[in-house]
């Protein structure tokens, strides 16, 4: 640039009008911020957020205690125990996960031959204690009920990619 075009920027004030410019022009348009507490974006139909065990529409536990999902943890956040029901199936006595050890890598989700255990769209699990953080069946149980309408339609969406 030569001395005289910036001489005249300088004079004429070139820098100032042009980010006054800009600044009119995003004035006007539609804004992408949003109020986070009372507005959420949209999430992907493969986020992985908090941990779900699913049931079966008539009620009964998806788990079969393969321990697969034990297996493939790299975290080794999970531990199962199993026994035999009288019909001769297995189903878990104790599915506990260890969310400070979960690095909500997927493998679990994947590794289950029937969607048992799921990471659904909650997000906003903070607790004040460690304590809180051991989901227990119950805990697993309760957000798969409470997230189920969700978690089928995550389910459905993602389907063709798996």
């Amino acid at each position: 640039m030569s001395l005289l075009t910036r001489s005249a920027r300088t004079l004429f004030l070139g820098e100032l009008l042009y980010g006054m410019s800009l600044t009119l022009r995003y004035f006007f348009k539609r804004k992408v911020t949003i109020n986070y507490p009372y507005e959420k974006g949209p999430l992907s139909p493969r986020f992985r957020g908090e941990h779900a065990l699913r049931r079966y529409p008539n009620g009964e536990e998806r788990c079969i205690a393969c321990k697969l999902c034990e297996a493939i943890c790299p975290a080794q956040a999970i531990t199962i125990e199993a026994e035999p029901r009288d019909d001769g199936s297995r189903r878990t006595t104790r599915y506990d996960i260890d969310m400070t050890k979960c690095i909500y890598c997927g493998f679990c989700e994947e590794a289950c031959p029937v969607d048992a255990i799921v990471e659904g769209p909650n997000f906003e699990f903070a607790t004040e204690t460690r304590e809180e953080l051991m989901y227990n069946k119950d805990k697993l149980l309760a957000n798969g009920e409470r997230w189920e309408p969700d978690l089928a339609a995550r389910l459905e969406a993602d389907a063709p990619y798996r």
